[in-house]
């Protein structure tokens, strides 16, 4: 298939409303072999740094690599072995990671990896403004990462991103492709949007 089929395939519906945006990002697997300029990594992690947070915490930490880095490499080896396939396509690896607490006082934060989430989505949605592809997975061995990076124990590893250019389906294993080109779902509101308990809300 080719690369705008597939972007038009994966995008989600216009008459839905939502910022185009928003309906556009996706996560592939296959990645062209073109570096990421370090001005639109600037902008992607300048978005993350203006999501909200609790306090004003800003709990997230993120380690970024380039294909042929030591950061790179610590980040691939930190993976599963089912991402590792398909990630080292990628031209750069993201760790994040959170604070465990927070810096005024010392006391836990509960909310610390929800925050990170609210920045990596940022991120995500500032790299598809740009023309990239972002890819988050939770198949890290978060041990393993500890260990590569010397992360301390008031931080807690969250999850591996994968960011560039979309690339060609084809290049991807067999057992891949058909995930790749198949169309995205998304449950209706009203089973996620409720009033009471798992009584859908009237919007």
């Amino acid at each position: 298939m080719a690369i705008d089929g597939l972007e038009d395939l994966k995008a989600g519906p216009a008459e839905s409303g939502v910022l185009d945006i928003i309906l556009k990002r996706w996560s592939p697997r296959s990645y062209a072999d073109k570096p990421v300029p370090s001005s639109d990594l600037t902008k992607v992690f300048t978005a993350a740094s203006w999501a909200a947070s609790s306090t004003n915490e800003q709990p997230w930490r993120f380690l970024v690599g380039k294909k042929g880095d030591a950061t790179y490499a610590k980040i691939l080896d930190a993976l599963v072995d089912f991402n590792k396939t398909w990630a080292a396509t990628a031209p750069v690896l993201i760790l994040s990671v959170a604070k465990k607490t927070f810096t005024k006082n010392g006391n836990p934060n509960a909310y610390a990896l929800h925050d990170v989430g609210a920045a990596s989505a940022t991120l995500s949605l500032q790299a598809t403004a740009l023309g990239l592809h972002t890819h988050g997975m939770g198949g890290v061995d978060k041990d393993r990462a500890r260990k590569n990076f010397e992360i301390p124990e008031g931080f807690e590893v969250g999850a591996a991103w994968a960011l560039g250019y979309l690339g060609d389906p084809d290049a991807l294993p067999e057992s891949y492709r058909a995930m790749e080109t198949a169309a995205r779902t998304r449950n209706p509101l009203n089973e996620f949007v409720f009033a009471e308990w798992e009584k859908p809300a009237e919007l």
